[in-house]
């Protein structure tokens, strides 16, 4: 089946949807502090495609509706989603629009991105964080999705998700979290699983020093070089206190240390509560002389003396968690669990609903 890019009716312009004017809500008496849970997903609903990173195919579209209409859902894409600018899935200005768009529209109840690659960090001036915040909507991806997730959390308040793109492996394990946290609502806790390969290692805490294995804290995070590339602009939410998760593919050991560097020299390691580094995929010491991933984990993160631990099931590997950013969570570094304190999406019934 070839799908072709469909065209849809919005009543929002282009001028209009990358204004900051602030829109007339339903929450309109909430603190602009106040973080809005977008509603869950139900069986029926239509899920927005876009590609605000690099290209893809329409062969990648089909295989992304395929996997999606097995949760139920209907899917809906963006206008520009097979527009191509070089390694861009198309001009800023129009990627943006795409965002933009999906949050407007009304028959769309969540945005999946199709891939990550890269170029979300253009677009975050062009996004409408006021329209955002009026709709709030479950938004997902990983890897350079990452820029969006944090600006949209940090600007509009939303809670995000670190989830698959429409891309990835839908394998029972990813779903059924995906399904847990989205769909039903459930403040699960995120514990490996001995049949995914993928074992959690604490990192060590300073000798003669008593610190709690346990901690809670806002969980914050996502690509590491993706988010350390962020460090200095204003997209970025408050790191006090926070989780801060990471994960990263394809980095030698020595470019780990540089991000980690950069992360703790901007102030933003000795803000954090507890840490986790999910996967290193495919990250190797390289030719030369080298130093250890873990070496490199100790020497930024045991003088923090905070809980800390290495192989959480987040990154470029195909069991992977759905992780709220944005909410509240309870970490445990003696097991490598995540415990949400809370759902991360409100109920039809909540308070809290689709502004329309």
């Amino acid at each position: 089946m070839t799908i072709k890019r469909r065209q849809f009716i919005t009543t929002f312009g282009l001028a209009a949807l990358t204004t900051q004017i602030p829109l007339p809500t339903a929450q309109g008496k909430l603190s602009p502090n106040t973080i809005l849970k977008p509603p869950c997903l139900q069986i029926g609903d239509t899920v927005g495609l876009i590609a605000p990173a690099g290209i893809i195919d329409a062969k990648d579209i089909e295989a992304a509706n395929e996997s999606i209409s097995r949760l139920g859902l209907k899917v809906k894409l963006g206008k520009h989603i097979l527009d191509r600018y070089g390694y861009l899935a198309g001009k800023d200005a129009d990627r943006a629009y795409d965002v933009n768009v999906m949050f407007g529209d009304r028959s769309v109840k969540a945005i999946i991105a199709m891939r990550g690659g890269w170029g979300c960090n253009r677009i975050l001036p062009l996004l409408n964080y006021s329209l955002i915040r009026s709709h709030p909507k479950i938004l997902m991806g990983y890897s350079d999705i990452t820029s969006l997730l944090l600006a949209i959390n940090a600007r509009s308040r939303v809670i995000t998700f670190h989830g698959p793109v429409a891309t990835s492996t839908w394998n029972q394990l990813t779903v059924d979290y995906l399904k847990r946290i989205l769909f039903n609502a459930e403040a699960v806790t995120m514990r490996n699983l001995n049949t995914s390969g993928v074992q959690a290692q604490a990192i060590p805490i300073t000798s003669g020093v008593y610190v709690p294995r346990k901690a809670r804290g806002k969980l914050v995070g996502g690509n590491l070089s993706v988010l350390s590339a962020m460090v200095g602009s204003p997209y970025l939410p408050s790191w006090n206190k926070s989780i801060l998760f990471v994960e990263e593919i394809g980095e030698d050991v020595y470019r780990i240390d540089r991000m980690l560097t950069q992360l703790k020299t901007a102030g933003i390691l000795n803000q954090i509560s507890g840490f986790i580094f999910g996967q290193c995929t495919n990250c190797s010491p390289g030719n030369e002389p080298s130093l250890t991933l873990m070496q490199v984990l100790q020497d930024h993160i045991l003088p923090l003396d905070i809980p800390a631990w290495y192989g959480s099931m987040i990154g470029h590997i195909k069991d992977k968690f759905t992780v709220p950013i944005g909410l509240e969570v309870e970490i445990d570094a003696n097991v490598g669990t995540i415990r949400m304190l809370e759902a991360a999406v409100s109920k039809k019934n909540d308070s809290i609903k689709r502004f329309y």
